[in-house]
């Protein structure tokens, strides 16, 4: 099966994990909901639906999510080049539909943002979002960094930046796997807002 038939059928599926009426859930689902609702987001879907499953992991990793989105010292415009790199290596569609939007509103150049939607190395990058490119491609593809990423990264970010910019690849990677299996549906627009990636050309 191709690239682009695999996710033809993801988009035609039913969503396997909707949201969970009200009057259906535990009371450790209304609980985690109501820990959602009560922080910044102040809102549930994407992951959320899913992740309700498993409400205890839901409330312990939607605070990670919650570090990452409005705390961490990123600049938002590379914490948002993050969650779309992660978004495309893992072709995840609600992922980009969403954070597509917010990288381009936070700054970064609509041209780049295609760029990684399309597979491809962006032109015209700032100093710092070539190294976030570099770093987290490098990982994402191999694993691990080399000495030589590795130094350029800790030197414009310090260890912290290293460390959080792993997290928002991780973060949004494992929200990734879990909306690929649940078959997240995207709210608005186009089913398959990212287009899939030649075979080729896979992973990012």
């Amino acid at each position: 099966m191709t690239s682009s038939t695999r996710e033809l059928r993801y988009a035609l599926a039913p969503e396997r994990m909707p949201p969970i009426a009200e009057d259906k859930m535990t009371a450790a689902q209304k609980e985690a909901v109501a820990a959602v609702m009560s922080g910044p987001r102040k809102h549930m879907g994407g992951p959320f639906s899913a992740l309700l499953r498993s409400p205890e992991l839901m409330n312990r990793l939607q605070k990670v999510g919650e570090y990452l989105r409005f705390v961490c010292p990123l600049e938002k415009r590379l914490g948002e080049f993050a969650a779309i790199i992660a978004a495309r290596h893992w072709s995840q569609q609600f992922e980009w539909w969403a954070h597509y939007r917010q990288a381009v509103e936070a700054g970064l150049k609509r041209d780049i943002a295609d760029a990684i939607g399309e597979g491809r190395r962006p032109t015209g990058m700032a100093e710092d979002e070539e190294v976030v490119y570099d770093f987290l491609t490098e990982a994402l593809q191999t694993h691990g960094a080399s000495d030589v990423t590795y130094a350029r990264t800790v030197a414009q970010f310090g260890e912290q930046g290293v460390i959080d910019l792993l997290a928002v690849a991780g973060y949004y990677g494992t929200l990734a796997l879990v909306m690929n299996v649940a078959r997240t549906s995207v709210p608005e627009g186009p089913a398959l807002p990212l287009a899939p990636l030649p075979l080729r050309a896979q992973p990012l």
